[in-house]
């Protein structure tokens, strides 16, 4: 147990200053790689049952495979030294987690909007988020970089921490495989419908708990990071606003960031040429700016550290 508990602190602790350097091999880009060999079972004359069975196979294949070979490096590596298990249990900690990485790329939106470069911006946030960004205006694309930070304090951070401090790396690697898949075959359009549905139930089902206690640490941060944020109505959006969405999950913390910053997120949006019509998320106390994608990374750093000793301390009861 000492040695996950160090693995655990010093893997966030690494994600923290180092993030993901581009040279170094990602294990979630082969995730990624084996779902989209998956993909070609997804055939457009496929009837809809014999989709939604192909891609429930690619999601028991998918983690089984992934889990298997997380749990062979974690269990041999300990049987070799417990310092070698030590080791490699923070590397994988910190690759499974997302905070630097997501401040990374948002703040690449930030800047190019604080340059007056919408262009650039709007290719930017192309990179983080699923929708159209073609036609975002400055408005638009400050909102979109904020709602992907919002959601994703729990995606990226919050549940991680949550299935590593439970399961450790295997546990970690499993919600992760689930997560990537739902963000890569997750959509409710024609292609991906009845393939992608096994995976983006099961990560609903993940991510019910975590987006819950995540939206209830960004509250506490808001009342906790000065002038700029808000915690009564962080609080009072999360209330109202929280169900706003067709996910289960994804309104919980946007519905906080929303309240917390008194800007209006969410709204109708474009995907893959067309438009979905949603809820708006908030009160538009203000327009949104650029500045808030700072205040969103803000938050998501804050929860997520409340998160991190909120685990430590529950794992270190089971220590003394």
């Amino acid at each position: 147990m000492i040695y996950h508990i160090i693995s655990f602190a010093a893997g966030f602790v690494l994600d923290f200053f180092l993030g993901d350097p581009h040279w170094l091999w990602h294990p979630v880009c082969l995730i990624g790689k084996l779902i989209s060999a998956f993909g070609a079972w997804n055939k457009k004359e496929l009837s809809e049952m014999k989709k939604l069975w192909r891609g429930t196979v690619m999601v028991l294949a998918v983690t089984v495979l992934t889990c298997t070979a997380a749990a062979g490096l974690f269990v041999l590596s300990y049987h070799i030294h417990p310092l070698a298990g030590c080791i490699l249990e923070t590397i994988m900690t910190y690759q499974l987690l997302a905070a630097r990485c997501l401040e990374t790329e948002s703040m690449k939106v930030y800047r190019c909007l604080a340059a007056g470069n919408l262009e650039e911006a709007r290719t930017a946030v192309s990179m983080i988020v699923g929708r159209d960004t073609e036609k975002l205006d400055a408005m638009g694309v400050a909102k979109a970089a904020v709602e992907t930070v919002a959601e994703n304090t729990s995606d990226g951070v919050v549940a991680p921490l949550i299935y590593l401090a439970v399961g450790g790396p295997i546990a970690g690697f499993f919600y992760k495989a689930v997560n990537t898949m739902d963000s890569m075959v997750g959509y409710k359009n024609e292609k991906y419908l009845y393939f992608g549905r096994c995976a983006a139930k099961l990560d609903d089902i993940l991510n019910f708990l975590p987006a819950r206690v995540s939206a209830l640490l960004m509250i506490a941060a808001s009342f906790l990071s000065g002038n700029d944020y808000h915690g009564k109505n962080a609080w009072r959006i999360w209330r109202r606003d929280r169900r706003n969405h067709a996910s289960p999950n994804s309104a919980q913390t946007e519905s906080v960031c929303a309240g917390s910053l008194g800007i209006q997120l969410a709204g109708n949006a474009s995907y893959f040429g067309k438009i979905v019509e949603k809820p708006v998320i908030g009160d538009a106390c203000r327009a949104a700016e650029y500045e808030d994608i700072k205040r969103a990374n803000t938050l998501m750093y804050r929860s997520s550290f409340f998160c991190w000793i909120l685990c430590l301390l529950v794992l270190a009861l089971f220590v003394v």
